[in-house]
């Protein structure tokens, strides 16, 4: 029996890889992804690295995206993206389609309720964005990771699941940040893709930050800004060294993400769903700085639902700056045993993988 999963949140896809292998070792899965990021990008994306390390088949999807897109070669990739979809479903013939979302899996889900394979989405966000309004049409379950979601679809539909968490967050099991000094340390991530903006906001503020606090930083690999070797470059020219230390990382992946979190008083990241997941589980301060372009502004949502729960301070990217860039953080670090974080129990069942994968696992079998 083979499954396609798709779909732009595929960190939400690791932890249901996982369960469905326990589940039926025998099942073969296929990855419908992007191997690239960015138009002009030659380097792979943390997607494809962590899916073919799996040893699941990779099919590199030109899907177009018409949310905000005025650019005519993304807008021909939306047909040319619907028959490739088309072409590999045909060769693959999976059984259903797992989606977590994303205008990548649109394709994927039309195309499949074309040939009869049934679709299950994921969704992962407060605000449903554009397109899982649209996959919702053609998909016969939609699992939702948040109760507040739940009105924007068919209630028959719908299958309160949670969003699946990895296993590795919850505990520290290498000793790659080895910190000389007593300071505070922070996680600066901005996703999977990383975030030109917030690194070069982070490379102008390194001096002064090193001050007074030690940072981590996942800055991701894009070839067209190649932001890991400009920080390198300006970490190695401060002169004099201060007294905290940087941690750079491309990617900081399953087997240091855990010590990442646990040696952070703070963490500063984007809004996206997981990771505001991630906080909630492990009551973490957080500075949030929400992608403005998104649709629906979903990533604003999610930062003010996690600074009503008693988490994450909102910095808006329109307001970004250096100075208050660094006066946020040590405003942020001089308040952050005041935070009264909820338990992440009242929001979240603590089996969302399993969940999930049993859904997925009953629709195959049904069809």
């Amino acid at each position: 029996m083979r499954i396609a999963l798709t779909g732009g949140h595929h960190s939400s896809a690791l932890p249901v890889i996982t369960e469905l292998k326990k589940l039926d070792p025998n099942l073969e899965l296929i990855w419908f992804g992007h191997k690239h990021t960015l138009k002009g990008d030659k380097n792979p994306t943390l997607e494809y690295k962590e899916i073919t390390t799996l040893g699941i088949p990779f099919i590199n999807l030109h899907a177009g995206k018409v949310y905000k897109t005025f650019d005519l070669i993304r807008l021909v990739k939306v047909p040319y993206g619907f028959f490739e979809a088309i072409y590999y479903l045909v060769k693959f013939k999976p059984v259903v389609i797992l989606s977590f979302g994303g205008y990548l899996a649109v394709p994927v889900a039309i195309a499949g309720w074309l040939f009869g394979i049934p679709c299950i989405t994921h969704e992962q966000t407060l605000v449903v964005g554009y397109a899982n309004k649209v996959i919702a049409l053609f998909a016969k379950k939609i699992l939702i990771s948040w109760r507040e979601s739940a009105k924007y679809f068919p209630q028959a539909k719908v299958v309160f699941a949670g969003i699946p968490l990895r296993e590795e967050i919850f505990k520290s099991t290498s000793t790659s940040f080895n910190i000389s000094n007593a300071l505070p340390t922070i996680y600066i991530t901005a996703g999977k893709t990383g975030s030109h903006k917030l690194n070069e906001i982070v490379n102008n503020s390194l001096a002064a930050l090193l001050t007074f606090c030690n940072v981590i930083l996942q800055c991701g690999d894009n070839s067209v800004y190649n932001d890991f070797d400009v920080l390198t470059k300006s970490y190695s020219d401060l002169s004099p060294k201060p007294q905290g230390e940087l941690f750079l990382r491309k990617f900081v992946l399953q087997d240091e993400i855990g010590e990442a979190f646990a040696k952070s008083s703070l963490v500063v990241s984007r809004a996206g769903a997981h990771i505001m997941a991630e906080l909630l589980a492990l009551k973490k301060p957080a500075i949030l700085i929400p992608i403005p372009w998104v649709s629906y502004n979903e990533q604003l949502e999610n930062a003010k639902f996690l600074n009503a729960h008693g988490l994450g301070t909102i910095l808006e990217e329109k307001d970004l700056s250096v100075q208050l860039f660094i006066a946020c953080i040590r405003d942020a670090l001089a308040k952050s045993q005041f935070f009264k974080p909820i338990d992440l129990e009242t929001t979240q069942p603590q089996n969302s993988a399993e969940i999930i994968a049993h859904e997925t696992l009953k629709t195959a079998h049904k069809s």
